[in-house]
């Protein structure tokens, strides 16, 4: 079983891996229903959608009837505006099935305008805290992609005491010196406030090959099965942090499998080695 942490100061025992169920986007109900075993089978306990993520949230819908209570449930939105958010809330849970989502999370948060909108008058804060004090969600957090993560991240916390936080990591990505220290001052600033870090793009490879379609990633993926038990172990090695999965069904096996026989973080010879062995290229430009 996979081992399980506080989620911050939610007091939530969170498995270490969380479901990022973008995998969920394009696939019938069955496949979902299987994917929904495999949770189960190594103890996967904390689901991540969005309202963007396509038919992500129809398809747990069925599963909330008879397994609420044992995930922890999180939901985004990228509306921007108090009224946008609001009613995106809304239909997440109509499209749940549920009263109550126990984390909504500001979704990729890194545009200074945006931000700006979210966060001013007549922006998505609003709406995230009235939905707060109405009960509709338990916890509130912030997501983002990009290396301007971390910083902006920083920022939402200087305006609101956000419960979680959402950003990429993997090994090479932390090789960027400015990237790393905005990283570590997040991350830092998180354990002391006890805010939890979720981290996404463990088994990025590098940018989608052009005519690749095998995966439903919108980046090229790890597939090696040592490849990926590194990526996963290297992330999963920093204990302040959980990993979200790959979002394709298909590769959620061997990340499930790495995370269930965590030992020790690879060494620097074994992770720059895989990076000349597996051709791993970095994902973000800016």
């Amino acid at each position: 079983m996979i081992e399980r942490k506080p989620f911050g100061r939610t007091g939530h025992l969170s498995s270490r891996t969380i479901f990022g169920a973008a995998s969920l986007s394009k696939v019938n109900q069955s496949e979902a229903d299987q994917t929904l075993d495999l949770l189960l089978d190594y103890g996967v306990n904390h689901i991540d959608t969005a309202a963007s993520y396509g038919d992500a949230e129809l398809r747990i819908k069925p599963w909330m009837k008879e397994h609420r209570k044992d995930f922890f449930l999180a939901t985004k939105t990228e509306e921007r505006t108090y009224q946008g958010a609001k009613e995106e809330l809304q239909r997440s849970l109509e499209r749940l099935g549920v009263e109550q989502v126990d984390l909504w999370q500001m979704h990729l948060l890194v545009d200074p305008q945006e931000w700006e909108t979210a966060m001013g008058p007549g922006g998505a804060l609003e709406a995230f805290l009235e939905a707060k004090e109405a009960g509709f969600t338990r916890f509130l957090g912030v997501t983002g992609h990009g290396l301007t993560t971390p910083a902006m991240h920083l920022r939402s916390l200087e305006r609101y005491d956000f419960d979680s936080v959402l950003l990429p990591d993997n090994y090479l990505l932390l090789k960027d010196p400015d990237y790393a220290a905005d990283f570590e001052q997040l991350v830092d600033l998180c354990q002391k406030r006890k805010v939890a870090v979720q981290t996404i793009k463990s088994l990025a490879r590098g940018p989608k090959r052009e005519g690749d379609d095998r995966f439903a990633v919108w980046y090229d993926p790890l597939v090696e099965e040592e490849a990926v038990q590194h990526a996963v172990h290297w992330v999963l090695g920093d204990p302040r942090v959980f990993l979200n999965t790959v979002g394709d069904i298909h590769l959620l096996p061997m990340v499930l499998r790495a995370a269930d026989q965590l030992e020790s973080r690879p060494d620097t010879l074994v992770m720059e080695t895989d990076l000349q062995r597996f051709d791993i290229t970095p994902l973000f430009k800016e």
